[in-house]
């Protein structure tokens, strides 16, 4: 198995053409399509379905895509780790950010590396956190921001922000105990719009109200994404369990109230997570200290709304 093989592979599941991929990785077709050949032999299955409209990964190839998009991107690690030794961090940073959390992170993220380490190419993602959590462990991206649900095992983890859950409804409901703070009893009771199990604060949510002896969220609907729901919200078809960041425009504009859950508290940990069995590059480094002082700084600037720092 090459580098080379691999390259070839990669460049025709993402442009789904021979054709494209011999053009992208600048060979013959008929060069492309003997090392591919080479590379299903050595493997022993196909990699691809071919017909008119294009290649189309197998079940094979699916499976052996991330492995190929890790090798890759390791083996240019390497050489970008070789030739740095001490000297301005550079080269690419995949960092996978979850849909939750992109509205406070995001673009502060992109602003300070853009300012910090100019060549980085920072590329960010942004998922959901099940999704994550399985790409960093293959090694598709290299850092990650995850909520500690106990089950970060295998992972270099640096917890750094703790979040408040609040009951996020639309304004236009009663309000309940005088709108300071709701029960978490009282929050599980409504009906409510999560993201679909293992994902986002799920995990956490049904944890908390196994410790505190009571039944599990009543939930009405499973989605994931922050944009589907906020206009769920909108439309009054329900509640969420979420800190006010990812909402905070519809909050502040008066659409949506949020209300923080106490008795006991609901609250999601934020943690910088990367692979704890693969090297980190000297710009994978930069970065995961980079965003450790930002998150730090957004947090006691008030800037991160419901959040505080986790004291270690």
């Amino acid at each position: 198995m090459e580098l080379r093989q691999l390259r070839y592979f990669v460049a025709i599941a993402d442009s789904g053409s021979f054709t494209k991929a011999a053009e992208r990785v600048f060979v013959a077709q008929s060069a492309l399509s003997h090392q591919l050949a080479q590379l299903e032999g050595e493997l022993g299955a196909a990699l691809f379905n071919r017909s008119r409209r294009g290649a189309e990964l197998t079940e094979a190839g699916q499976r052996f895509f991330p492995h190929a998009v890790s090798i890759l991107r390791q083996a240019e690690e390497a050489r970008a780790s070789a030739r740095q030794a001490d000297e301005e961090p550079t080269g690419k940073v995949v960092f996978g950010i979850p849909h939750s959390v992109s509205q406070a992170l995001a673009l502060p993220l992109l602003r300070e590396v853009r300012q910090r380490f100019p060549q980085v190419e920072l590329e960010l993602t942004e998922e959901l956190t099940g999704n994550l959590s399985r790409q960093l462990r293959t090694g598709q991206i290299q850092l990650a921001v995850l909520f500690d649900d106990g089950h970060l095992a295998g992972f270099a983890v640096t917890r750094v922000l703790s979040e408040q859950l609040c009951l996020i409804e639309p304004a236009t409901e009663p309000v309940r105990g005088g709108g300071r703070s709701v029960t978490l009893k009282q929050a599980l009771a409504q009906p409510l719009i999560l993201p679909a199990s293992p994902h986002g604060v799920r995990p956490i949510i049904e944890s908390a109200a196994a410790a505190a002896g009571l039944p599990p969220p009543q939930v009405f609907a499973d989605i994931s994404s922050i944009s589907i729901l906020r206009t769920t919200l909108l439309a009054g078809l329900g509640r969420t369990l979420l800190p006010v960041m990812p909402l905070q425009p519809e909050i502040e504009a008066g659409l949506l109230r949020a209300t923080p859950v106490r008795s006991p508290p609901l609250d999601r940990v934020l943690a910088i997570c990367a692979s704890a069995h693969m090297p980190r590059s000297h710009a994978c480094q930069a970065v995961s200290g980079l965003v450790v002082g930002l998150m730090q700084r957004l947090c006691a600037s008030g800037q991160w709304l419901g959040a505080k720092p986790v004291v270690h």
